[in-house]
């Protein structure tokens, strides 16, 4: 390793996690607002800078009136667990898992809720059949896979006249990608994905049809306390406007406030769907270029613009693991092994928060990287 020669130019901003993600450019602590910091978020300011970040979320993301939103605790995990524990068991239910996170839905479907789902796969890499979607049933999908870099390319296979709901686990799609918000009835997501956020607090979004589930039945189960969306017979409306279940943190609350105001000084969504479609370009131009590397989700049409994960040949979970650390030793790019339950290979964040020179400048230094771990 130490006859290789390391390459020039370094990527700027070496952060390419696939969660928590890179902070906005241009971001520093020191331009957060915190006048709300040490007071009650139930207080006139904290409320008003909680309902700001809601109408933030939907003017940037381009949410539709008929749909509600809130800020919830535990992540996107907590926002996804939420919809399941408080709406599932109304009618059958079809979870669709392409990768580890869909995998973690069915499973508490299966083993907490005991509901018995019906359940279609597909290998890491893959896409589901999403033509034997039951629609009379309530579905449960990622809308894009984190940990795979798959994605459903469009809203188009969701039916129209469905009689299930869908909840769509889209933590690493908004702000990315198309959503087919006639479609969705349950959307999830958390600030630290695309918005480069910090964690803890999940989003969660209901259509009209999610409303009247809540509204018109009760589960067999208990609820804990963080999920309970209803309140003497009715909706808590209090929580689409600012007023949490509990305690949520002001200073989180902030930093999604400045990414959401940076998102939209762009241009707002199309502005931020193009920098990720850029960006992932720009890296697939890299794997064009290399014979020892390619793309886990071998269709274009289905290939995430966020989560992009790579084939390396020939390398195994130890190799991938030494490259990644050459890399972040170097502070040429941090974070860049596959998720743990993934196959092995390498994940490459491309939402709007990275910029394009720096995943330019990326391709040298896994041609090292790879070069030195042989």
């Amino acid at each position: 390793m130490t006859d290789l020669i390391r390459p020039g130019a370094k990527p700027a901003r070496p952060y390419f996690s696939s969660g928590p993600c890179a902070k906005p450019p241009g971001w520093a602590p020191e331009k957060l607002a915190t006048d709300s910091l040490g007071r009650s978020h139930r207080s006139k300011l904290g409320k008003a800078r909680l309902q700001y970040c809601i109408d933030l979320i939907r003017e940037v993301l381009e949410v539709p009136d008929t749909h509600r939103i809130g800020i919830v605790p535990g992540s996107d995990t907590g926002a996804v667990e939420m919809a399941m524990w408080t709406m599932l068991g109304a009618r059958p239910v079809t979870t669709l898992a392409w990768e580890s996170f869909g995998e973690g839905w069915v499973t508490d479907a299966v083993k907490q809720l005991k509901i018995d789902p019906t359940v279609i796969r597909a290998d890491y890499g893959q896409l589901p059949d999403l033509t034997q979607v039951d629609w009379s049933n309530d579905v449960i999908f990622t809308w894009n896979g984190t940990t795979s870099g798959v994605r459903v390319p469009n809203g188009d296979w969701i039916a129209a006249d469905r009689e299930g709901l869908t909840i769509a686990d889209a933590t690493s799609a908004v702000f990315a990608q198309d959503i087919a918000w006639d479609k969705v009835d349950v959307l999830t997501f958390s600030w630290q994905k695309v918005l480069g956020g910090e964690g803890a607090h999940g989003v969660l979004i209901l259509g009209p049809r999610a409303v009247e589930r809540l509204e018109t039945y009760t589960p067999a189960w208990p609820l804990p306390k963080v999920f309970r969306l209803m309140s003497k017979g009715a909706l808590a409306e209090g929580v689409f406007k600012g007023e949490t279940i509990n305690t949520p943190s002001m200073l989180a609350v902030e930093d999604a406030i400045f990414a959401l105001e940076w998102g939209k000084s762009l241009g707002g969504l199309s502005a931020m769907k193009a920098r990720a479609n850029a960006n992932a370009a720009a890296l697939d131009a890299i794997v064009q270029e290399r014979e020892w590397l390619g793309h886990l989700a071998c269709d274009p049409a289905s290939r995430s613009n966020t989560s992009v994960c790579l084939t390396v040949e020939g390398a195994d979970e130890a190799r991938i693991k030494a490259m990644a650390k050459l890399l972040e030793d170097e502070d040429a790019a941090y974070d860049v092994a596959g998720y743990r339950d993934a196959p092995a290979g390498l994940r490459i964040w491309c939402g709007a928060t990275v910029e394009t020179a720096d995943i330019e400048a990326l391709g040298p230094w896994l041609d090292w990287a790879y070069a030195a771990t042989a």
